[in-house]
């Protein structure tokens, strides 16, 4: 009966517990949805995100989000600026403390 009831539990719990990979975060601007796929805030700088976004359904790979500076940093490390409705100017409006 016991290991039953610790089975119970440890369901119950597992259940409990959602994960934010699950969430998707989608903004239509412009004519584009823009949604967020993953995203991880830098412990370091709190100012600083990396995410994984789609824009009209075209996934870019992981990419750290400066929203102090309003640049991105790409895999390659090249520096863009961010532009008026781009995934950077949403990510860093959507979570302003």
């Amino acid at each position: 009966m016991i290991k039953y009831s610790v089975i119970l539990l440890l369901l119950i719990f597992s259940l409990s517990v959602a994960s934010p990979a699950w969430a998707m975060v989608c903004r239509n601007y412009e004519g584009h949805q823009i949604c967020i796929l993953s995203i991880q805030r830098s412990a370091k700088k709190y100012w600083e995100y990396q995410a994984a976004v789609s824009v009209d359904g075209v996934k870019t790979p992981v990419e750290v989000y400066n929203c102090r500076g309003k640049f991105k940093i790409q895999k390659d490390r090249t520096v863009i600026q961010f532009t008026q409705n781009s995934p950077g100017e949403i990510i860093c409006s959507f979570f302003k403390k």
